[in-house]
């Protein structure tokens, strides 16, 4: 956890006990601040709380509240206006303990189950990814994010080596989606051309129906062991094509980002403008971004990033909802959800992440 991270929990942990120490008017004003907030984003004053609160309240008595709210850090009065806003802190504190978190309609249950499944059509893992991304983004008018694991969204079917020359060869790998990929690996120096296919007959007999981890695991374990009826040389070949394939850590995350133009949608000012910009700047970040997102792989069920909980966004201001999802052996191999400003409809956007990554979940071999 980095310091902006540890920083924003131990704020509101904070405002957390001193949440619990609000009576009833007092939370029942800042609850109202705050979904005032999500629904317009804009400040709320005294005479305008007063008119919709439960309780007989004069403008002058919400002031006061709103004063101690403001002194305790929830609540904060952007630049000369007297209405309020909630601070990253207080909105942390309404998501936490004063959300009320709905459902999603039968509507966009069907919707989600229709565009995921995609009418029968055989598809690619990468395919269900990008849908879902792509899905998530319409219905909550942000900007999707999926992370997956490369090797775990490929399960092998054969595996083919072709001389170069020079050293080299193209290592060509068809999975069982029918999606092929290549790449050049280079050769052990004195290495014979009939070792190209000791090897690619070699891997064919053990790789079918296996992922690239799995089939790399496999392989490094029967050579380590020298069970297997291969020469030194072979052996590089074998390893190294299947460990250039696994390529580095970076390189193996499959990262996917649907929908930016949305949060272009609700820009009303200037600032709003640059608040984009620098969330664009956030999503370009790819290996900062795959380090957020890889935070959220280590969770059971959604998480919420706020502002400048994390570093990522302490500039841009904005929020990532988002949910792991596992295989059909119960192993997380990614994660999806949204990303948007911090005035998002949490609500509803929380079990709209939830139900996706667990239906995708499902689809995931």
């Amino acid at each position: 956890m980095g310091h902006n991270d540890v920083k924003g929990a131990k704020a509101a942990a904070e405002a957390a006990v001193n949440l619990r120490q609000l009576n009833e008017r007092s939370r029942e004003i800042f609850k109202r601040i705050v979904e005032a907030y999500l629904q317009t984003g804009e400040p709320v004053g005294s005479r305008n709380l007063s008119r919709v609160l439960p309780m007989a309240l004069s403008p002058a008595s919400v002031r006061n509240v709103m004063s101690d709210l403001e002194s305790i850090g929830l609540i904060y009065a952007p630049h000369t206006s007297a209405g309020r806003l909630p601070t990253q802190t207080g909105l942390r504190l309404f998501v936490d303990g004063l959300l009320e978190i709905g459902d999603i309609t039968d509507a966009e249950r069907k919707e989600i189950e229709t565009r995921m499944v995609g009418g029968g059509r055989r598809r690619g893992v990468e395919d269900f990814l990008a849908e879902a991304g792509e899905m998530l983004s319409g219905l909550s008018r942000c900007a999707g994010v999926v992370l997956a694991e490369q090797q775990q969204a490929k399960t092998l079917r054969q595996v083919e080596f072709v001389n170069l020359g020079k050293g080299q060869a193209l290592a060509v790998l068809v999975g069982e989606d029918g999606d092929v990929e290549n790449r050049i690996v280079t050769l052990p120096e004195g290495l014979p051309l009939s070792a190209l296919n000791e090897a690619t007959n070699y891997l064919n007999a053990r790789i079918a129906g296996l992922t690239l981890a799995d089939a790399l695991t496999r392989i490094e374990a029967e050579i380590e062991a020298r069970r297997a009826q291969l020469d030194e040389l072979t052996a590089r070949v074998v390893t190294e094509g299947l460990a250039t394939w696994s390529g580095e850590a970076d390189d193996r995350q499959s990262l996917i980002v649907c929908g930016r133009a949305h949060l272009l949608e609700d820009v009303k000012a200037m600032e709003d403008l640059e608040r984009v910009r620098h969330l664009f700047e956030d999503l370009d970040a790819k290996k900062d971004l795959i380090q957020l997102l890889g935070l959220a792989e280590r969770a059971e069920g959604v998480r919420i990033f706020i502002g400048s909980e994390n570093k990522l966004f302490s500039l841009s201001g904005s929020a990532l909802i988002v949910s792991p999802f596992e295989d059909s052996e119960q192993k997380i191999v990614g994660v999806l959800g949204v990303i948007g400003p911090t005035r998002l409809n949490y609500a509803r956007i929380i079990p709209m992440v939830d139900y996706t990554a667990r239906l995708l979940g499902r689809m995931v071999p």
